[in-house]
């Protein structure tokens, strides 16, 4: 099935890739819906949406802070840079991503669409103002606060830039994801649970154009029923070793 799959890629006019939690969760980045996902943990409905940061917004301030350190520890995983080496080689054109973690442009991947958008970013809750805290160097010190982030143009609260649940996607990069299934004759779907949506038709797209759809995942996911080839195990261990078939047969 590891042959099979490469052929499909090495054979392929237009590939693309989609992520989800399961890509970085051997980062150590917590998933949302595994074993020990962040949602046994704690109610989403206290921490990730309009309504949790209007009634407590130190509260969800202090989950992002947290999940902030965890994932500023993270590093790329060989299933991150082998996404990155594969678009580098023009294996893939494009990576779609359901993760806020930046592990795909920290791995080197250009060409990314974050659907769910992004931890290191910000946004004024009141005006346009918005700010990515790796590039102006204030990490840290947002981390570190125990004070509501502000605007420094009109002083309201700054919120993270990420979607919370009720939230619709970023309509420009959704309608950007939508174009590259429409586009692409194989997708190389990764450690996705396939049941967010209006991400999760993304791989749907694909098949109903026409394309081939590879899975690769610790277990069934809701994509795996149109999957044409599913492989089960840690993405770590099974991208680099279909790079290596692809760039061969390439």
């Amino acid at each position: 099935m590891l042959e099979y799959a490469a052929k499909i890629l090495a054979g392929a006019r237009f590939a693309i890739a989609f992520t989800g939690a399961g890509i970085s969760a051997e980062s150590g980045v917590p998933t949302f819906r595994g074993a020990n996902g962040l949602w046994k943990k704690y109610r989403a409905e206290e921490l990730a949406t309009p309504e949790a940061f209007q009634r407590d917004p130190y509260l969800v301030w202090e989950f992002y802070r947290w999940r902030m350190k965890k994932i500023l520890r993270a590093k790329p995983n060989p299933a991150h840079l082998s996404l990155a080496e594969m678009e580098e080689l023009g294996i893939i054109k494009a990576v779609i991503t359901q993760n806020v973690d930046d592990l795909h442009r920290d791995a080197g991947t250009r060409n990314l669409i974050e659907l769910h958008g992004n931890i290191f970013r910000v946004r004024c809750t009141s005006c346009d103002y918005r700010e990515n805290l790796k590039e102006s160097g204030r990490v840290l010190e947002i981390i570190n606060s125990k004070e509501l982030p502000r605007c420094p143009r009109c002083g309201s609260v700054l919120r993270p830039d990420v979607v919370w649940f009720g939230e619709p996607l970023p309509r420009d990069a959704l309608d950007k994801a939508f174009d590259l299934a429409e586009r692409a004759d194989a997708i190389l779907v990764v450690g996705t649970s396939g049941v967010v949506y209006p991400a999760a038709y993304i791989p749907y797209i694909v098949k109903e154009h026409g394309g081939m759809v590879v899975e690769v995942n610790v277990e069934r996911s809701g994509i795996t029923p149109i999957a044409d080839v599913f492989l089960r195990g840690r993405a770590g261990e099974i991208l680099p070793k279909l790079l290596r078939l692809v760039r061969e047969l390439k």
